[in-house]
Order: C-alpha cells, then sequence, then structure tokens
C-alpha cells in the first residue's frame, strides 16, 4: 500500500482491519497522518465499539462482513460523490467561501483553512459534518438531522457516527476540546454551531 502510494494518487481506499502484518486499523491511522483520501474499513466485528474505533482513528465508512460486492461497490460510489462534490448542492454558492472565528471553510475545493492561514487536513466526513454546522449556524441540529445535511440517508451510517465525527471536529478546530466552544452540546437535542459565519467571494481571499 505504502509503495502504491508513492507511485500515484488515489481516490477512495479501502482496508481490512485482519491483515496479516500490519492491521488495517494501525494503517487507517498512518494515512490519517498525511492523507484525507476516504477510507472504507472491512470487518468481521459488527459491535458498534469495533465501528467506533475505526471512525475515531479517521475511517469514513465501515462495512462488517459477510457483505456482498455490490453493496462495497455502492458505499465505494458513496464516498467518491462525497469527496467530488460538496454534500447539500444548492445549499451553497459554489464559488463562496465560509468564515467563522478567522477559519475559513471552502466548498468547492473541500478545504479547511486555520485563522493562522494552515490547511488543516480533515476527512470528507468530517468536511461534510463542518458544512452542515456553518450553513445552519445557531440552529439545533439533532443527529438525525445532521445524517441527513452531512452524509444523506444513503451513507447508511449508524446514528453514533456523528458523535465520533464532532470530537473529531472539536480537537482540530477547538481552542479547548474539553471545553468547546464552536460546537456546543444542546441536552436531549444534538448539537448547535454557535460562531457567526460569514459567506464571501473566493476572489475576496482567504
Amino acid at each position: 500500500m505504502e509503495s502504491a502510494l508513492q507511485a500515484g494518487r488515489f481516490d477512495v481506499i479501502v482496508l481490512d482491519v485482519m491483515m496479516p502484518g500490519t492491521d488495517g486499523l494501525t494503517l487507517c491511522r498512518r494515512l490519517r497522518e498525511k492523507s484525507a483520501t476516504p477510507v472504507i474499513m472491512l470487518t468481521a466485528a459488527a459491535t458498534e465499539t469495533d465501528r467506533v474505533v475505526g471512525l475515531e482513528i479517521g475511517a469514513d465508512d465501515y462495512v462488517t462482513k459477510p457483505f456482498s460486492p455490490r453493496e462495497l461497490l455502492a458505499r465505494i460510489r458513496v464516498q467518491l460523490r462525497r469527496a467530488q462534490a460538496a454534500p447539500g448542492a444548492g445549499r451553497q454558492v459554489p464559488n463562496s467561501c465560509y468564515r467563522f472565528e478567522g477559519w475559513t471553510l471552502d466548498p468547492a475545493r473541500r478545504t479547511l483553512v486555520s485563522p493562522a492561514g494552515a490547511l488543516v487536513e480533515v476527512t470528507s466526513g468530517e468536511f461534510d459534518l463542518l458544512l452542515a454546522f456553518v450553513t445552519h449556524p445557531r440552529m439545533i441540529l439533532t443527529r438525525d438531522q445532521l445524517l441527513d445535511l452531512a452524509h444523506g440517508r444513503a451513507a447508511n451510517v449508524f446514528d453514533r457516527s456523528i458523535d465520533v465525527q464532532v470530537s473529531r471536529l472539536r480537537r482540530k478546530i477547538e481552542v479547548n476540546p474539553s471545553d468547546p466552544l464552536l460546537i456546543r452540546t444542546v441536552r436531549a437535542g444534538g448539537y448547535m454551531f454557535t460562531p457567526q459565519v460569514d459567506t464571501v467571494d473566493q476572489d475576496d481571499g482567504p
């Protein structure tokens, strides 16, 4: 895998959890240190804990064995669509960016830039979730609403994945992830994105 990644670029990576030598979770962790390429994990373990571990490490989707090739192909296509086009088409202006607390989210380029001007690596799922937040600021969004806005029911993800991805986003954009100010948890409600969000044209600069 590492030799292939050095030789070329890939749109989606499918990793089996149980492999001889280095396991899939370790490889996924290594990938996330330097790449945001969508990763689909294959595993015989079907418990929620196993899936949460994979998502925490940075996987975008989880497929449990036994599975049909058609299902895997469908999930690959979902990841390709999410990586190639911003979700929620029609909700944002393609030539516009979103700014909040010094951060810049660019749906057209699918990039996140920090207040210091650094490009922050985010997975496809994290980007889609943050885009759902910035397009619905200061609104209480339930987990079901976030699943629809960020993933679409075709992604067939489980509800806990939203909590996992929120936790990962907080580690990347919050000053203190243990006391989050940007993404606030609403008890018995869901989540609220608290900052003011401004929409700016790409020509205005970062």
